[in-house]
């Protein structure tokens, strides 16, 4: 197996998003004496996500960037609350802080690592300059950022991984996709790339995310440095 590059899930395989988004929340809207289950804050947006992708893949809506998809559902979650009083420079805060979402504690080790020996980008539904500000904000080292931007459409089509590997001059068989997500995997796999699973069990709260691939992949860790080991990087 010859592989030369590395694309990336990011959201739940790199970051933290829910932990991240719950603690964003309260400090910015427990201010206006607004209080709720944080973390079920963070998943009732979360759970907004796929629903307004799905829109674009089937064509109901063009293309538009994720910071806009998570300002719709974010105004969704805080109608579904009651919340409509919460002012536009707070609700723009407060979409801004998927752009600073904190790593897992193994990633900027584990990237570094796996950057000795392949090419690594991200293969995010995260537009270009999230991903930028992402990588700035914890200190990882893209080669190239690609992605559903490039592809003008949304993971799990074909399109957004075939995209990514062929923007890195690379065939989908020499390009690997790393992710904690089963069917993003499977997707993967069916676009013509190598798999490798990274388990985050505590995804979705403590337990509730994959701590083992539910289908085949080439490469199974329990984190991006004991990948980094199996792939011969040290």
């Amino acid at each position: 197996m010859t592989i030369r590059a590395l694309v990336f899930d990011v959201f739940g395989t790199l970051v933290d998003w829910r932990s991240s988004i719950a603690d964003d929340a309260k400090t910015l809207l427990s201010p206006l004496g607004l209080t709720t289950d944080w973390d079920a804050f963070a998943d009732a947006w979360r759970a907004q996500y796929q629903p307004a992708m799905e829109k674009i893949r089937s064509g109901q809506r063009g293309f538009c960037k994720l910071d806009e998809l998570h300002r719709d559902n974010l105004d969704t979650v805080l109608s579904q609350l009651g919340w409509q009083h919460v002012d536009a420079s707070t609700r723009e805060k407060l979409n801004h802080c998927w752009h600073h979402l904190e790593q897992w504690q193994d990633v900027k080790e584990g990237l570094s690592l796996l950057r000795q020996s392949f090419i690594l980008a991200p293969c995010s539904n995260g537009h270009i300059a999230l991903m930028v500000h992402l990588a700035r904000h914890n200190h990882w080292h893209w080669d190239a950022i690609t992605g559903a931007e490039i592809a003008r459409d949304y993971k799990p089509q074909p399109v957004v991984y075939q995209a990514s590997a062929a923007a890195l001059g690379c065939a989908p068989h020499e390009t690997m996709m790393v992710a904690a997500h089963s069917d993003d995997l499977k997707a993967a796999a069916h676009a013509g790339l190598k798999t490798a699973f990274i388990a985050r069990p505590d995804e979705h709260g403590p337990g509730l995310g994959e701590s083992v691939a539910t289908g085949p992949v080439d490469y199974s860790a329990k984190n991006l440095i004991d990948l980094a080991k199996q792939l011969g990087c040290q």
